[in-house]
């Protein structure tokens, strides 16, 4: 079973970056696809970012423009580039991936890092 842990989480203010980083204990390279996630406080766990195996990306219009995904499978590591981030980009992110394609569940999610996000 492989394992995932974000890093990279903080508190920021309002119209800075951050960089998040997801490890994974194995190869990244397996995975169908993999995808960033956020939870705010009060609200259900909504899909931000996605990448596939042949790293074609996806984001939610939400962060569509300020968000980037992307890996580096020589490291086994998922990234996401969060820019001008905003009091409502805050929630705890979570790195999930899954094998197979037509999974409905992922195989793996980490632990999850938070982000905090003031004026």
């Amino acid at each position: 079973q492989v394992h995932l842990m974000e890093s990279g989480g903080g508190s920021v203010q309002a119209g800075g970056s951050l960089r998040l980083s997801c490890v994974a204990d194995g190869d990244t390279s397996g995975f169908c696809r993999m995808g960033w996630f956020r939870q705010a406080p009060g609200q259900e766990r909504e899909a931000l970012a996605l990448i596939s195996a042949s790293a074609t990306a996806s984001v939610a219009d939400s962060v569509k423009g300020r968000f980037t995904i992307d890996k580096d499978n020589a490291k086994n590591t998922l990234y996401l580039q969060m820019n001008s981030l905003q009091p409502e980009d805050t929630g705890v992110y979570y790195c999930a991936a899954k094998r197979a394609c037509d999974a409905t569940k992922y195989d793996a999610v980490g632990q999850g890092t938070q982000v905090t996000v003031s004026l």
